[in-house]
């Protein structure tokens, strides 16, 4: 098992590097074909972490969960979107809250991060072309969601793509949990066998239609039922083995520093 970072140094350079405890070992970027140490090490306190990656395309499963589901059937097709890379935000930073936007709701999701160019994949395929896995929270405004016929702004406002901290490498897609908490209180938790597509359908089915390259993501659904998030509130998505996504709620118009690239 790897974890693989971004980060920024005080200096504003960036920089990728295998998190080991709190030393970050700097290896050369890209890192999808080969791992190549540059000699260099910086102390995790001396950076600021990034998203762990830069996906040319955010793609997202809903209603992936039994759970999340509440008795309705499952969508038969599944049901996908995709989240702008505008509303990209790391570990860290702000969920900001758009005025008027009502209720708004976090989604802890497994994220799958795609290591090689895959199109029309079978199942081996696609589960080859998998990187690793991340924590993402798939932050929602129900009322927008209800309304608009398309979830552009509900699940693509910025800071709603939220991801991180490290992506996972050598684990098997059907050991994965993701548990979310909402100020310290447990408010989600699924494991990637109760996923009703599973990690290798959901590439399969994506690149059927679409060329995936390295570093996109696809979030692969929500368990359960979260709360309302509310300013003020911390949220934490933790991914097995991929560390706790951890983000504060601030609204519109609060003094907050920018999102992460």
């Amino acid at each position: 098992m790897a974890l693989y970072v971004r980060f920024e140094r005080q200096d504003g350079r960036r920089g990728a590097g295998l998190l080991e405890g709190e030393t970050i070992r700097v290896i050369a970027e890209p890192f999808w074909e080969e791992t190549r140490p540059t000699g260099e090490s910086v102390a995790l306190t001396n950076v600021r972490l990034l998203p762990p990656c830069a996906p040319r395309s955010i793609v997202c499963v809903g209603l992936n969960y039994a759970s999340h589901l509440q008795g309705r059937p499952a969508p038969d097709p599944p049901t996908l979107f995709f989240k702008p890379l505008s509303s990209i935000a790391g570990p860290g930073d702000p969920i900001v809250l758009p005025a008027n936007c009502g209720r708004v709701d976090p989604e802890g999701e497994i994220v799958i991060v795609i290591g090689r160019q895959v199109k029309g994949a079978n199942r081996e395929q696609a589960e080859a072309a998998i990187f690793g896995y991340t924590a993402g929270n798939d932050v929602s405004a129900r009322a927008w969601q209800q309304q608009d016929g398309q979830w552009w702004r509900a699940k693509g406002s910025d800071t709603f793509g939220v991801f991180g901290p490290a992506i996972v490498t050598g684990l098997r897609h059907d050991e994965l949990e993701v548990v979310t908490r909402v100020n310290g209180r447990e408010v989600q938790r699924g494991r990637s066998t109760e996923l009703i597509r599973d990690i290798p359908e959901i590439v399969r089915y994506v690149s059927a239609v679409m060329t995936l390259v390295p570093g996109d993501i696809i979030y692969t659904g929500t368990p359960g039922s979260p709360p309302e998030i509310r300013p003020g509130d911390v949220v934490d998505v933790e991914v097995t083995g991929a560390g706790v996504l951890r983000n504060p709620v601030a609204a519109a118009g609060q003094d907050h520093a920018g999102g992460s690239g």
